[in-house]
């Protein structure tokens, strides 16, 4: 096991770093296609929200990336090395939505470094908060929890598993395949060969099948709000990943609505819970 220290790390807090990046339309046509749209050729006037994530992709050199297919350890976050990395969750502000097109910025701060002691052995969480712009000025602030934990111990038990609420309102169903899994990680340019590398995934990381992205899975949810209330605006939106989902079966995801917050959370082929989200609507 490793043992990294808080200590370890309190020279990163506080690291930032900038990019730039135009909203250009090739992504959101790739992305209205990957997610089955049926207007797939009628591009929206603005970003619809959570698509930034097509945005700001890293371009690391492929001899800089590591044998898990993340780039290696180090530069702008901590140099963590715990074997498994995940986007464990995250907060965001919607204040305007940029329209196709439109040159944007991206200003990201290391806000925290955390090591905590979990059930599954020692784990570092470390949260970056990134405020986007256009011309006009700010559009989103968001906050990403990233975890860094140990693998299990051989023959170790499952976590016991959450049961997911059963009161959806709206709902679907989702078959989760190779074919989804790698088309969003190549318009996400994510390397992580979890989600497209099953010997990998199973002999290595010792997952029962292909992982699905948390992105995804959040952008899902947003996606079935958005589907279920195509009048309303989303102003906020926060998701915690729960339990992993696999491309073995299908899962699906739900919602309802209490006011001007939209509860949303996915399940999984056993009904346990494997994202729990909510949403701030007008």
């Amino acid at each position: 096991m490793s043992q990294e220290s808080p200590e370890s790390f309190d020279a990163w807090v506080g690291r930032t770093d900038e990019s730039a990046d135009q909203v250009t339309q090739a992504p959101i046509r790739l992305m209205q296609a990957t997610l089955d749209a049926a207007s797939a050729c009628a591009l929206p006037p603005d970003l619809p929200p959570l698509w930034h994530w097509l945005y700001f992709l890293p371009g690391e050199r492929q001899s800089n990336i590591g044998p898990d297919g993340h780039p290696k350890r180090g530069g702008f976050l901590p140099p963590i090395s715990l074997p498994r990395r995940m986007w464990a969750g995250g907060r965001l502000q919607f204040l305007r939505p940029p329209a196709v097109g439109e040159r944007v910025r991206r200003v990201s701060l290391i806000k925290s470094v955390q090591t905590k002691d979990g059930r599954s052995g020692r784990l570092v969480f470390v949260t970056v908060q990134h405020k986007i712009s256009d011309t006009q000025g700010a559009v989103i602030h968001e906050e990403q929890d990233i975890v860094y934990r140990d693998a299990p111990a051989p023959g170790a038990p499952a976590p016991q598993p959450t049961a997911a609420p059963t009161d959806e309102q709206f709902g679907r169903t989702v078959t989760p395949d190779p074919v989804l899994l790698m088309r969003y990680s190549a318009l996400t340019f994510n390397g992580h060969r979890i989600h497209y590398d099953r010997p990998y995934a199973m002999q290595e990381e010792g997952y029962p099948g292909l992982v699905v992205h948390g992105p995804l899975i959040a952008t899902l949810l947003m996606e079935e709000l958005r589907r279920a209330h195509p009048g309303r605006a989303i102003r906020g939106f926060e998701f915690k990943a729960v339990s992993p989902l696999f491309d073995t079966a299908p899962f699906s995801v739900n919602g309802k609505l209490e006011g001007n917050t939209a509860r949303l959370w996915a399940r999984g082929p056993q009904g346990q819970l494997a994202m729990q989200a909510s949403a701030d609507i007008e």
